[in-house]
């Protein structure tokens, strides 16, 4: 059955969403603690592309599929099986956020992965860097993150209120380093 996208970010509501969100039936990668680990010989570049042993992966539907296994713990990136936890260099987030949208009075966020994120209290907004360039990462699962890409944080600023900041779900985020 081929993977089918979720439609377009600004033409769904927060319940729409949220289902989609929840049919995603993601591991339970956090309460995995396997016996064995190594080197899985991947890489996750800056710009979201995966890696493995120096060669492009470029099937989207398997970097879906690894990207559901990704953990993040202090030491570093992890892909995670009830097994085998192999280490994932990671040249800046595991994810990258390709887009958002505002819808019923949240933030949504596309990553490269298709995955649905709503930004809130479980998935806070933080900026790091400098005034001049500012990077805004967005709390996703399993301690990994997705750095907004520079269109993303286009529409986020377009977003945000006089004083800099947006809502989402209850929760106010700075838009600029603090």
């Amino acid at each position: 059955m081929p993977y089918e996208p979720p439609p377009d970010l600004a033409t769904l509501s927060l319940a729409e969403i949220a289902a989609l969100v929840a049919a995603r039936k993601l591991p339970p990668v956090a309460e995995w603690a396997p016996g064995r680990s190594g080197d899985s010989l991947m890489r996750i570049a800056a710009d979201g592309r995966w890696y493995h042993d120096g060669g492009a992966i470029t099937r989207p539907a398997m970097v879906r599929a690894f990207s559901a296994l990704l953990r993040r713990e202090g030491d570093g990136h992890y892909l995670v099986t009830p097994h085998e936890k192999l280490a994932i260099a990671v040249d800046d987030a595991a994810f990258v956020a390709v887009d958002v949208a505002r819808t019923d009075g949240a933030l949504a966020f596309r990553l490269n992965t298709d995955d649905l994120v709503v930004a809130g209290p479980a998935h806070p907004l933080s900026v790091r860097g400098h005034v001049d360039a500012p990077a805004v990462y967005l709390a996703v699962r399993g301690g990994t993150e997705a750095r907004l890409n520079r269109s993303t944080w286009l529409q986020l600023a377009e977003l945000a209120d006089a004083d800099g900041t947006v809502a989402s779900r209850g929760a106010r985020f700075g838009l600029v380093p603090a």
